[in-house]
């Protein structure tokens, strides 16, 4: 394998991913902490559980970035997917999404759905320009959330 495919490659995390992914969540998501005025979910979120379940995919040698999935009975459930900041704008954030869509329909799922804070506002922007439809607003305790869906194509 080059280093390039390396540095391309989407794969299953391992237990010794867990700090990286611990590390790119927390600096995809630190800026959000005064913006919302909570530390967001998955920053709070136990990784090494996540990763021991098979949830977690990452990208990038070092990792740069990542995605949360859980399969469930009638959709691909996007819990997270987070950048390295300096990874910004180099495509790493759509091939996440694109592997998340194929991990959907390989398992024959009929569409992805996700959740994002009301204030990460870039998220409202980004989601719909990747097929996500707004479905709802819902206050989850302290987390004012949007509730978006992908409906995939056979």
């Amino acid at each position: 394998m080059t280093d390039s495919s390396r540095e391309t490659e989407i794969r299953p995390a391992v237990a010794a991913d867990v700090a990286a992914v611990k590390a790119v969540t927390d600096a995809a998501y630190h800026h959000y902490i005064e913006r919302i005025g909570i530390v967001p979910q998955p920053m709070r979120a136990d990784h090494a559980a996540e990763v021991a379940a098979g949830r977690v995919f990452v990208t990038g040698e070092p990792v740069v970035g990542l995605v949360v999935i859980e399969a469930r009975e009638d959709h691909l459930f996007l819990d997270n997917i987070a950048v390295r900041p300096d990874a910004h704008g180099q495509g790493v954030g759509r091939r996440l999404l694109a592997f998340v869509d194929a991990h959907a329909r390989a398992l024959g799922l009929p569409e992805v759905r996700l959740r994002t804070h009301a204030m990460m506002w870039e998220n409202q922007r980004l989601y719909p320009r990747y097929g996500y439809e707004l479905v709802e607003r819902r206050v989850d305790g302290p987390y004012d959330r949007l509730h978006y869906r992908k409906r995939l194509a056979p």
